[in-house]
């Protein structure tokens, strides 16, 4: 029986694993544009609650220049409030996203680069669905359920070397690890999985039994959560992870 981590967040039951799937139906219109994506468009995702450096989001820019260069064809969805969730707000005032398009300037096109904001849910799981690859970077920190929920749908996740990520992803299996700090790698990462997804078809695959496996909220958590407060209720109140 494998051994499923337990990711330290206590704020999501688990996973909807009947909702988060892979779906070769998605689509998403990009508002303001007119431009429709469907799966198996050329399409990069990031995801965060705000977009901020406990999340890694100024590596993840500084990879958007050679990624974009590299991937003509390639649009990049980018999810998350401008405020700040962890850490502080740049010293000069202002949102982490004016301060790496400052930093990055000319140097990536940023008419094929799609700052959302934070989306309807049904919008996110479409997103998902039709990503080819997702960039998940974190401090060692708690993990965003996001990245299982990228997982669940068959997203390629390239995750940062750091202790939570390395928690799930097994690097090469069910996922891609980088350097937190390095563009360059996150970069090249991206580049072959956009260049070449039928090669990592594997890879999604596992990504999506992993989560279905460790994570489900049918059939895994939330089984678990009703026997601890039913040993609770009995006065027991040990925890025991799988």
């Amino acid at each position: 029986m494998r051994r499923c981590p337990l990711p330290r967040h206590a704020g999501q039951p688990g996973i909807d694993t009947a909702r988060l799937r892979p779906n070769p139906a998605a689509s998403f219109q990009i508002p303001g544009t007119g431009i429709t994506l469907r799966a198996g468009d050329e399409v990069l995702t990031y995801v965060g609650r705000n977009l901020e450096p406990h999340r890694g989001f100024p590596s993840f820019m500084r990879s958007l220049p050679e990624i974009l260069r590299r991937r003509p064809q390639a649009r990049v969805l980018v999810i998350g409030g401008d405020g700040v969730s962890y850490g502080a707000p740049p010293a000069g005032g202002g949102s982490w996203k004016d301060v790496m398009r400052k930093e990055i300037g000319d140097a990536a096109d940023w008419s094929r680069v799609h700052f959302l904001g934070r989306v309807p849910y049904p919008q996110f799981t479409s997103i998902l669905a039709l990503s080819r690859a997702h960039i998940y970077l974190t401090y060692p920190f708690v993990l965003s359920w996001s990245m299982l929920e990228a997982m669940a749908c068959g997203c390629v996740v390239i995750g940062s070397r750091t202790a939570p990520v390395e928690e799930v992803i097994r690097d090469g299996d069910n996922g891609l690890l980088v350097d937190f700090f390095s563009p360059q790698q996150i970069a090249e990462c991206a580049v072959q999985v956009l260049a070449e997804p039928e090669a990592f078809a594997m890879v999604r695959a596992r990504a999506r039994q992993s989560v279905v496996e460790c994570y489900d909220l049918r059939s895994v958590c939330l089984p678990a959560q009703l026997a601890m407060l039913e040993r609770a209720r009995n006065g027991d109140y040990s925890v025991t992870v799988a």
